[in-house]
């Protein structure tokens, strides 16, 4: 591990004055030998262990990696305690671009880093890493999920992510319209990689209309040549003005809602895959006060960490499946409690996992 004390300036500036602070731990990784530059991050072990896939992103900046870093970690821990496991909050990223730096002895030794921390910590795949990739991982640290069925994992985990995804869609829908089918509506689904695609294909069987859009040519191809009835823009500020919208799915990137997007935003519904999707404190009020529904994007995108976390104690697909439709229930649960205290959305799911983190805090 590399002393905090020997960090930039700058990477100590993002650690101790960050506004997503409260963090129990960060460890700065570097393997010189591999290549390996990686921050992992531990927002709360209140309620377990710290549960949070790992980035793989050339980012601009070591500081850019730490408040990434840092921002996914908190997610996380809000994540958790809102799908109801006994785990708390973290996350690592790997500093770099995938296509290119990512190899075996690099994965190698990020997984001793984790193997480190003796179980505070357990990874799975995120951006930029994949089942193969943990299996890699899992060979220096048994504190790996995301794991391929031949190695006593239970695979990708963006199918199980798409369909809470979608049930906290059709929350939506029976929140603000009355009826929870999404037949007939126009979804705009921005970011068709591995979680979008899988989302667009439960859309599609329910006889939703479909406009996507994805930075990555060739992920648009795959869909548009598995479903040709499709509709494709050049890019997100498209789609968010396509006509006759009625829920836009931020499926890509995080800070997908922002001082520009909103604005601009002709949907009633927003609910996608993303992490982090509010830019800045202060946009979940801007989206309510347009009129919008937003449902927080780590109580619905929870399908995949109820997925990994399941594998820990021996896999089982429909029990997991059963555990994601619950998204159904917790999002309308989130409606109504911002109702009742008249916030929005974003600020009530806050309350309730804060609640559930300060008891479990206390009972721990």
């Amino acid at each position: 591990m590399t002393d905090v004390t020997g960090a930039p300036a700058d990477v100590l500036q993002t650690l101790f004055h960050s506004e997503q602070g409260g963090h129990e731990q960060v460890v700065l990784c570097q393997d010189r030998a591999s290549g390996l530059k990686a921050v992992i991050a531990l927002h709360s072990t209140a309620l377990g262990p710290a549960l949070g896939g790992t980035r793989f992103y050339p980012y601009a900046s070591e500081a850019e990696a730490v408040a990434d870093a840092l921002n996914l970690a908190r997610g996380m821990s809000y994540k958790n305690a809102m799908a109801g496991l006994d785990h708390g909050g973290g996350k690592a990223v790997i500093i770099g671009d995938p296509e290119r730096d990512k190899t075996e002895e690099l994965l190698l030794a990020y997984g001793r880093f984790v193997a480190s921390l003796g179980g505070r910590y357990v990874t799975a795949c995120d951006v930029g890493t994949y089942v193969a990739d943990m299996d890699v991982v899992a060979r220096e640290c048994r504190w790996t999920t995301g794991r391929s069925p031949e190695n006593g994992g239970a695979g990708d985990s963006s199918v199980l992510t798409a369909f809470g995804v979608y049930q906290g869609m059709r929350a939506c829908a029976q929140h603000l319209w009355g009826d929870p089918s999404l037949r007939g509506r126009t979804v705009g689904v921005a970011g068709v990689g591995k979680v979008g695609r899988h989302l667009v294909e439960h859309l599609l069987a329910e006889g939703a209309q479909i406009v996507i859009t994805d930075v990555r040519p060739e992920a648009v191809e795959r869909i548009v040549d598995e479903h040709p009835s499709v509709g494709v823009v050049a890019d997100t500020q498209r789609l968010i003005q396509v006509e006759g919208l009625d829920i836009y799915a931020p499926c890509a990137l995080g800070g997908a809602l922002d001082d520009v997007t909103v604005p601009a935003l002709t949907a009633r519904i927003v609910c996608g895959a993303a992490n982090n999707q509010l830019a800045h404190p202060g946009v979940e009020k801007d989206i309510a006060d347009r009129g919008i529904l937003y449902a927080p994007d780590y109580v619905v995108n929870a399908g995949g960490v109820i997925q990994v976390a399941d594998e820990l104690h021996g896999f089982d697909f429909d029990r997991c499946r059963a555990k994601a439709a619950k998204i159904y229930d917790t999002t309308l649960a989130i409606f109504a409690r911002a109702k009742t205290d008249g916030i929005p959305p974003a600020a009530a799911a806050d309350r309730i996992a804060e609640q559930r983190m300060a008891e479990g805090r206390g009972a721990r």
